[in-house]
């Protein structure tokens, strides 16, 4: 049988869609290259003709997540009631439940942390240039830092919490030290 001539580009982007939502959800490094594959319905040997490495599988893994965020989160410009919106989307509690669908530093920081240098490199290429976005735009580039930290920390200890009420006191007690911070000038 043959394949379109983008039929390995489109298997990629399935192998690295799927790839992530598994690692955000459960962890990168407990799950095998066998697993990852058989989520987008092939064999483990496959794997080794989109990616040299699992670990290049993360790197681009981390790219591609880091990447998506700044598109999301990174609009020079569009004024600090745009970034409090996004600040109130991303401490939301469909956030803390549905971490698959979201932002990969809560879930994958640690396995970054501990990840080889390349990889690091990449987080932190992204993470600068969101950092740069938002800096501009509020005019402080160590309160762009505090804001990206404490939204990744509050999620993070969200999560970790069992129950719902105590996640919603963290994510509004984060919003609340936020609100502030992010009050438009005039």
């Amino acid at each position: 049988m043959r394949y379109s001539p983008d039929h390995k580009a489109q298997t990629r982007e399935k192998l690295l869609a799927s790839s992530s939502a598994i690692a955000k959800h459960g962890g990168f490094a407990s799950t095998g290259v066998d697993g990852l594959m058989k989520a987008i319905g092939l064999s483990g040997g496959a794997f080794y003709s989109h990616f040299p490495s699992k670990n290049e599988l993360f790197g681009a893994i981390v790219e591609r997540e880091l990447s998506h965020s700044l598109e999301l989160l990174g609009h020079n410009g569009a004024g600090r009631d745009r970034l409090q919106r996004c600040l109130q989307l991303y401490l939301n509690i469909a956030h803390v439940q549905q971490p698959d669908a979201g932002c990969a530093l809560p879930s994958l920081g640690a396995e970054i942390a501990r990840a080889e240098l390349p990889v690091r490199e990449r987080a932190e290429h992204w993470l600068v240039r969101l950092q740069q976005a938002w800096a501009t735009e509020l005019e402080n580039p160590e309160l762009a830092w505090a804001i990206i930290a404490q939204c990744v920390g509050a999620l993070l200890l969200a999560r970790m919490l069992a129950s719902p009420e105590q996640q919603q006191a963290v994510l509004d007690s984060s919003l609340a030290l936020l609100a502030p911070q992010l009050a438009s000038r005039d």
